[in-house]
């Protein structure tokens, strides 16, 4: 996607005395338990003093994996990793098996779509805790023109893709619904199943909230403003209490074509990054997506989309209330208050976490309190204090400088410009920020940033210690109220620390920090999404190892007790390829990994280090994995 502008918010430039004076201030050890600072005065690693035993007592009880970059993927001794969807399977009991060549654009409507991201267990029957049969939620985040089509490369897709590569795209791109069933310690799909359906560029979606009828979505073809074409960029996303699930628009900045010249949104669009780059080529067959003809058009994504996968004939709703940027997380919490709590991430250089409260409650025994509950609450954006506190600002129409005089003429206004909204409030600008999840057991929120390479020394901040951050970190933030469900996640300050700053701790330039008994196999860099299990271990997912020379792959890591911030390695993608989506079935029993993008490193589909998972016919398939302990246990424990 294209860079977008950096803001202009301030940022903290030195910790002072006052928050290394905190109870709850976690001292830093590198990798062989000494304190570990930056030039700057930035603490490098955080653990609490009081965590650590002579030797870590981990409740990740499996033999860690070596770490090594392959064609294949691989899993700790005593575990099984089996492919239940790839990239081109059938979704219908009309559709033929995936014959090794790229399917038409009306194909791929009823095939498994690519690069799959998020993925959401949902149990069969709904409102069940079946761990045995679900539904598949499974976001398509985009497609790698250069290991599907021979000889195009990344660069010239846009330019010499034909109008049927074009569509092919657009068609695999969104999201998949499958039914899934375990039997005989194996998951797979059932491809004649009524729920499976596949949500693409074209599938028409409400738009709902504040925003919907606004004048800058009407277009030619949806001139009230409140139909729109297609869901786009699929990358994070969330389950609601009452069923539903979230799918992120990570933003759509380089599928669009044209320039905006003389639109009055021409401004907003260029603080989201809309260049006019067509990465896809859509625009030379798609007046919708050139910004010369269809200023509007990019407006109406960048949402957070609601999908009811138990119902194949309902249309999904942009929520437009949860505010535009490059959502990477929706993830849901029922606050002890019956409120509804969404926290998202904006994935881009400089920019900001957020939160969305709603003003009504949620009463599972009365569903219809869900109805278009996600319309109306308050959009917050984090403001990290060097104190340890953390300020969720509200962006809200009239208050602070959100007024007309400074070009926020409503509430529609300030979520269509949500980026702008938080610059003008002083939020506190981020390492890229991803996922964020939510400890079952401690009621902690944990904010991943997988990395920063235009952070600059002047630029430091807190929450944000190390310049030209290659590796990323994972912040922790601490509701007040008491742990779990006493956590009030609706307050408006919360205290915040550093939980692992990611890199090899035995690089001092990097200035990493795990905890002192991390191996040489269990430290990582740039995390993105991350879940917990049942009894509230994080597991991290990473994307970008491959630039040092490393597999992506699955950490577990504790994050309270004598192992505080000791990862261990579960698995390990194929060459090329991303871990992302990490999802757990109520038992804990199956972590369902999403592998995206193998052999994406290639300049042309010829030169592709790997065919996983086939290793047969032509192309590498992006596919959604299950791992599982042999003998029928919980992951990890």
């Amino acid at each position: 996607m294209a860079d977008c502008p950096s803001t202009s918010s301030p940022v903290i430039r030195d910790v002072i005395a006052a928050r290394a004076s905190r109870r709850s201030f976690l001292k830093g050890f590198s990798a062989v338990g000494t304190i570990a600072v930056t030039g700057s005065g930035f603490v490098g690693s955080l653990f609490a003093e009081e965590s650590f035993a002579a030797s870590a007592a981990s409740t990740l009880q499996f033999t860690e994996l070596k770490r090594v970059y392959d064609k294949d993927m691989a899993v700790a001794p005593g575990y099984t990793a089996d492919v239940v969807a790839r990239w081109g399977d059938p979704m219908t009991g009309s559709a033929s098996v995936f014959d090794g060549t790229v399917p038409s654009a009306a194909e791929q409507l009823v095939r498994f779509g690519y690069n799959c991201d998020y993925i959401a267990f949902m149990p069969l029957p709904k409102g069940s805790a079946s761990a045995d049969h679900g539904l598949l939620c499974v976001n398509n985040e985009y497609i790698s023109p250069n290991v599907i089509f021979p000889g195009m490369t990344e660069d010239g897709a846009g330019a010499t893709m034909t109008r049927e590569q074009v569509d092919f795209g657009m068609a695999a791109m969104g999201h998949s619904i499958v039914e899934v069933r375990l039997e005989n310690g194996a998951w797979t799909m059932v491809q004649e199943s009524t729920y499976n359906r596949r949500l693409t560029v074209e599938t028409p979606m409400a738009l709902s909230g504040p925003v919907a009828g606004h004048d800058l979505v009407k277009t030619r073809d949806d001139p009230d403003g409140r139909l729109v074409r297609g869901t786009n960029y699929n990358c994070g996303g969330g389950v609601t209490p009452w069923g539903t699930v979230l799918t992120c628009e990570e933003g759509a900045s380089d599928t669009f074509g044209g320039k905006p010249e003389g639109s009055v949104i021409a401004p907003v669009l260029e603080r989201y990054g809309f260049d006019g780059s067509d990465v896809y080529g859509r625009a030379r067959f798609h007046d919708r997506f050139d910004m010369t003809k269809e200023p509007n058009e990019p407006n109406r994504f960048d949402w957070v989309v609601e999908i009811d996968p138990y119902d194949p004939s309902s249309t999904p709703i942009k929520r437009t209330a949860l505010g535009r940027m490059s959502h990477e997380a929706s993830t849901v919490v029922h606050n002890k208050d019956g409120r509804i709590v969404v926290y998202m991430g904006d994935d881009d250089y400089f920019e900001y976490t957020y939160r969305f409260v709603t003003r009504a409650a949620f009463d599972p025994a009365k569903p219809e309190t869900a109805t278009n509950i996600l319309d109306d609450g308050i959009l917050s954006v984090a403001r990290f204090d060097d104190d340890g506190a953390l300020h969720w600002l509200p962006l809200v129409h009239g208050q602070g400088p959100l007024t007309t005089e400074n070009g926020f003429a409503s509430q529609a206004d300030v979520l269509l410009k949500t980026r702008l909204a938080a610059d003008a409030v002083g939020a506190t600008p981020m390492d890229r920020p991803e996922d964020m999840e939510t400890n079952p057991v401690t009621g902690r929120v944990y904010a991943v940033m997988t990395k920063n390479k235009k952070r600059e020394q002047d630029k430091l901040n807190p929450a944000n210690t190390r310049p030209e951050n290659l590796w990323g970190h994972i912040v922790e933030l601490i509701p007040p109220g008491g742990r779990g469900r006493d956590a009030d996640h609706a307050a408006d300050i919360y205290e915040w620390d550093l939980f692992v700053l990611a890199g090899n701790p035995a690089d001092a330039a990097t200035k990493a920090s795990f905890h002192p008994e991390t191996s040489e196999n269990g430290w990582f860099v740039c995390p993105d999404n991350i879940t917990f299990d049942p009894a509230g271990r994080l597991w991290v997912a990473t994307d970008g190892a491959n630039d040092f020379g490393l597999p992506d792959g699955i950490y577990g890591i504790d994050t309270e007790g004598s192992a505080r911030g000791l990862p261990k390695l579960l698995f390990t993608c194929p060459a090329g390829a991303e871990a992302t989506g990490p999802c757990f079935t109520p038992d804990g029993k199956t972590l369902f990994v999403s592998v995206q993008h193998p052999a994406e490193d290639a300049e042309t589909l010829d030169k592709a280090e790997t065919l996983w998972p086939d290793f047969k016919g032509t192309l590498p398939r992006p596919s959604v994995v299950a791992i599982r302990k042999i003998d029928d246990g919980a992951v990890g424990a």
